[in-house]
């Protein structure tokens, strides 16, 4: 997969913090901020499956679950 270029704008802080760790990880920048934009993704995909077993296994029973309980 191509590489695509992008420009993004941090607080002072946070770029310096970043910059620091990308130093210690000896990864560069970019690398850095890949890595942390696919453990968010990541993320957000777990968060989501989660509430949707949630939503599919939740406590309410659905109508076929009433009736089938009933018999």
């Amino acid at each position: 997969m191509a590489d695509v270029k992008t420009t993004i704008s941090l607080g002072e802080t946070l770029f310096k913090e970043a910059e620091a760790l990308a130093r210690d990880m000896r990864v560069s920048r970019s690398r850095l901020f890949a890595m942390a934009v696919e453990r968010f993704l990541q993320q957000y995909r777990n968060q989501q499956l989660l509430e949707q077993l949630n939503r599919a296994y939740g406590d309410v029973p659905d109508p076929a679950e009433r009736e089938y309980r009933s018999i």
